[in-house]
Parts: C-alpha cells; sequence; structure tokens
C-alpha cells in the first residue's frame, strides 16, 4: 500500500470511529448516567495520555525539551479548552441518549458550517453568499431529519444535538485561537484536556459513581472503546495523518464521519430513516460538503491576496 493510500485510510478510520462513537454513547448511557459515562470515558483517555506522555519522556530523556512535560503554552490553553470540550460532550451525550445515532451524527455535523461564523480570522471581509446558501441547505436539512413521519415538536435529543453542534463550534474556534503560534503539542494538550474533564466528571458524577460496580463487561467495553478509540487514538492518528496530508484532502475524509454515524447507525442499531429523515441526511451531507468547500476556497484565495498584496506594497 502507498504512502497516500495508508493516510486516507487512516483519516477514514478515525471518521469510521467517530461516526460509530455516537451509538456507542447511546448503548453506554443506557446501561450507567450520562455524567457516570463520562467520567469513565474522561478517566480512562487520560490514564492513557499520561501513559504515552511517560512513555515519549522516557524516550527523551538526553533531550531538553523531552525533559519538559508540559509547556506553559499547553496547560494556558488545555485548561480552558477541556472545559470546553468537557461542555460538548455533555451535551452531545444528553442528546444522544435521546434520539438515534444517525441523527445524532447528521445533526452534529453542522459544526462544519456554524465553525467559520465564530471564527472569522481567515475571513476578515466576511464570507461568500455561497456559503449562506450552504448553510441555508443544512438548516433546511435539520428540520426534515426532526421531522420523522411528519412535521411535529422535535425531540430533546434532537434539539440537544443541535445546540452541541453549536457548542463544538465554538469549541473549536477557540483552539485555532489558543493555540495558533505558539509551542502546543498534541498529546500534552489532549492529556491536559482529559484531566481537566475527568476532575470536572468526577466532581458532578460523585453521587453516582457507585452505580460503575454494577456495569458489565458489554458496558465497560463501550466505554473503553469510546476512551481509547473514539478519544486518544482517533486524535492522535488525525494529528498524524493531517500532518502528512493537505487540508484540503483531509477535510474531504473527515467530512464522511456524518455518512459513518448513519450506517452504523441503520446496520447496528436497526434504525431506519423516513422518507422526509432520508432527505434531511442527504441533504445534510451535500450541504456540509458544499459549505467545507466553499469556505476552503475562499480562505485559501484571501490568504494569496493577502500575501500579494504584502508582497508589492513599496518599502519606505
Amino acid at each position: 500500500m502507498s504512502d497516500a493510500r495508508r493516510i486516507d485510510a487512516v483519516l477514514l478510520l478515525v471518521a469510521l470511529v467517530w461516526g460509530s462513537s455516537y451509538l456507542s454513547a447511546q448503548t453506554a448511557t443506557a446501561a450507567l448516567p450520562v455524567l457516570v459515562v463520562l467520567f469513565a470515558r474522561y478517566a480512562l483517555s487520560a490514564l492513557a495520555c499520561l501513559g504515552l506522555v511517560a512513555a515519549r519522556a522516557g524516550s527523551r530523556q538526553g533531550s531538553r525539551r523531552g525533559s519538559r512535560r508540559w509547556t506553559r503554552d499547553e496547560l494556558r490553553a488545555g485548561v480552558p479548552l477541556g472545559v470546553t470540550q468537557a461542555a460538548v460532550l455533555v451535551v452531545e451525550t444528553y442528546g444522544v441518549a435521546h434520539t438515534t445515532a444517525a441523527n445524532a451524527g447528521l445533526i452534529i455535523s453542522l459544526t462544519i458550517v456554524l465553525t467559520p461564523f465564530l471564527d472569522r480570522t481567515g475571513h476578515p471581509g466576511g464570507l461568500p453568499p455561497a456559503f449562506y446558501a450552504a448553510a441555508g441547505v443544512c438548516v433546511l436539512a435539520v428540520g426534515l431529519l426532526m421531522s420523522g413521519n411528519g412535521f411535529h415538536a422535535p425531540r430533546l435529543g434532537d434539539l440537544l444535538m443541535l445546540a452541541a453542534a453549536f457548542v463544538r463550534a465554538a469549541h473549536v474556534a477557540l483552539v485555532g485561537r489558543l493555540t495558533v503560534g505558539r509551542a502546543v503539542r498534541p498529546l500534552q494538550l489532549t492529556t491536559v484536556q482529559t484531566l481537566v474533564g475527568s476532575a470536572l466528571f468526577l466532581v458532578l458524577a460523585a453521587r453516582e459513581l457507585p452505580t460503575l460496580a454494577r456495569a458489565d463487561a458489554a458496558t465497560w467495553t463501550q466505554l473503553l472503546y469510546l476512551a481509547l478509540f473514539c478519544s486518544v487514538f482517533a486524535f492522535l492518528a488525525q494529528t498524524w495523518a493531517v500532518q502528512r496530508t493537505s487540508a484540503s484532502r483531509a477535510g474531504l475524509l473527515l467530512g464522511t464521519e456524518p455518512i459513518w454515524a448513519a450506517a452504523v447507525g441503520i446496520a447496528l442499531a436497526g434504525e431506519h430513516f423516513t422518507p422526509l429523515a432520508g432527505l434531511g441526511a442527504a441533504l445534510m451531507v451535500a450541504g456540509t460538503y458544499w459549505g467545507q468547500a466553499v469556505e476552503r476556497t475562499h480562505r485559501t484565495a484571501t490568504a494569496q491576496k493577502t500575501s500579494v498584496t504584502a508582497d508589492t506594497v513599496p518599502v519606505q
């Protein structure tokens, strides 16, 4: 297998793992309280990350940089990002507990078109009209996904997933603001975030933690999958692959997450789409891909224009 195909395979695997996380979270929250599931997911992730940090530090004992477990930038960025990431997972996990895994994965993909509205650093002149058209398609798609067999009051889970998409978009925008131009290593940043989340959910879930003792092997399997694969592996594999391919190709492959979420929900949980919801699913995938392509093209053109302008300014 060529290097390019190997990288593509890793990115598709990350998208598949993230897409399957909604069904795993739904299964886990059927057996345990949501806050307990989140604490276990964070605590297991933190233990795995700490082990990786210790192993890497041990292999770099002779290096000055390797002797420092965390830099100030990593701590300053990791603490607030740990809080916002925890907020994302709270809303998202409560949402998936009250809707289908397919709907959860499709609605959360709204993050793709919501993030540019919140992070305007790459669009100083504003977003092009085509992007707003794509966002409109996504809004229509959400309405159809929530409709089920006909138009009615939306389910609580769908509304929570819609809120989760807004919170996740804010988190993604904050990641850019806190990490761009700073000495931040992905593993160290992830470790800080998981430690912050573990501390938060330890407090919030303290009264319900004894329920973990009643969890069966199937539930622990789901918790381990969410922690080790959907959190630690997916993030590190994504970082490894993105560093070796173009941002456009990575975005295209990672953007298949909602397709995998729908496929896993239908294949493993017996979920199905009504005609209206099926149309909504198709529009959501089309709208997010369209919006992503428009935003990426506009950002690239703006960066090139800025570079050309800077190069042609006469020196005084």
